[in-house]
């Protein structure tokens, strides 16, 4: 590797992210707006992947729960990643798959809303989280890439990021769940 490689990541990075927020800032608007109203109305946001996506969801519900910007309520958002015995258990009892349907069963309600993250949007684990979240009636966003795969055919709402580079996808990943958070925190009363 040699700088022209790192500056030639860093361009690619960019024209995607410029690309996506060009096309996608209506949707982005409207999927943190309903979130907001779902809050708002005292719903819970559960965010959950698995790997980097599995840190980009804890680093989203830290944003709702503590604050991006401004001083405002709690809002109530859970990262289904972050209990280890839930996790180890679900994973050694009923299989990783299972991982996130157990914790959506536990854990959601109607109005609620379900975030998946997956870079291929194949996630077993991811897919049944967010199966199971539609079956129970809550809002489904996937976020995914290149297309969103199995996780396209589940969702209310596909935050699709079209590359096939897991790196770049993420890349964009975190600036959506920063753009989610904004819009969430400006429309969240208290």
């Amino acid at each position: 590797m040699n700088a022209d490689d790192i500056r030639s990541m860093v361009a690619d990075s960019l024209a995607l992210k410029q690309r996506f927020f060009g096309e996608n800032a209506a949707l982005l608007l409207d999927v943190g707006r309903r979130m907001a109203e779902s809050l708002n109305a005292g719903g819970r946001l559960l965010a959950f992947g698995n790997g980097g996506s599995a840190a980009d969801a804890q680093h989203f519900v830290a944003e709702l729960v503590v604050r991006l910007d401004r001083a405002r309520r709690a809002l109530s958002a859970i990262a289904l990643t972050t209990d280890p015995s839930v996790v180890t258990a679900a994973s050694n009892d009923l299989g990783y798959e299972a991982v996130f349907r157990r914790q959506v069963e536990a854990h959601g309600r109607p109005g609620d809303f379900a975030l998946g993250i997956s870079t291929s949007g194949r996630s077993p684990s991811v897919v049944e989280g967010l199966r199971t979240a539609r079956t129970l009636g809550l809002r489904t966003v996937g976020l995914t890439g290149n297309g969103g795969a199995t996780v396209a055919g589940l969702v209310d709402d596909l935050i699709a990021v079209p590359h096939a580079d897991t790196q770049r996808i993420q890349e964009v990943h975190g600036m959506v769940l920063h753009v989610l958070a904004q819009v969430v925190e400006e429309a969240t009363q208290g």
